[in-house]
């Protein structure tokens, strides 16, 4: 297998089977990236295809300097932040009623097993949007509420609404789970 340098290389020249080996490199991550912001994963797929294709466009850009993953998944989260404004789904500020709030008494239960993660991945799918893309920026991608708030064109105040809201949204659907 080439290194990365030549691979890139190979890719800014538009040759295919270079693409291919990045693409392969790289496709499990990022689409690991999409899949939390996406609703399903057929969105999930044409994220990450269109998240690709950006970084085939944008590879001139790339200078060398830090991260390539890091610069390959913020191209993609990009990607994914304008596919979800494309499909009118616009951050919504969601309320949740006072009987939603969830028990406390299983917190002590591992997160950690493969059933688990799996769980997890589809109760964020089926978040409302808003609460999911906050929690993802905020979460996994590490973004201040200012950021967010920058990036959504929401303000701070939302941004942290949305994601005590997550959290709690997310705990209740776990311990439901978790009961049964």
């Amino acid at each position: 297998m080439p290194e990365l340098n030549d691979i890139l290389e190979a890719c800014k020249r538009g040759e295919r089977l270079a693409q291919r080996q990045l693409y392969d490199l790289y496709k499990g991550k990022l689409f690991a990236v999409c899949l939390r912001y996406a609703d399903n994963r057929q969105d999930a797929e044409d994220m990450l295809q269109e998240g690709f294709i950006q970084v085939f466009k944008d590879l001139h850009q790339y200078k060398m300097l830090g991260s390539f993953e890091g610069w390959m998944r913020k191209v993609v989260l990009n990607v994914s932040l304008q596919y979800l404004r494309r499909q009118k789904r616009q951050v919504p500020t969601s309320e949740l009623g006072q009987s939603e709030e969830p028990d406390s008494d299983q917190e002590d239960q591992s997160l950690f097993s493969e059933d688990m993660v799996q769980l997890v991945l589809q109760y964020i799918q089926k978040m409302p949007a808003g609460f999911r893309t906050v929690l993802n920026l905020y979460v996994m991608e590490g973004y201040t509420h200012e950021q967010i708030a920058q990036t959504l064109g929401i303000s701070e105040g939302t941004s942290k609404s949305q994601l005590s809201r997550a959290k709690v949204y997310l705990k209740n659907m776990l311990d439901k789970a978790l009961a049964s």
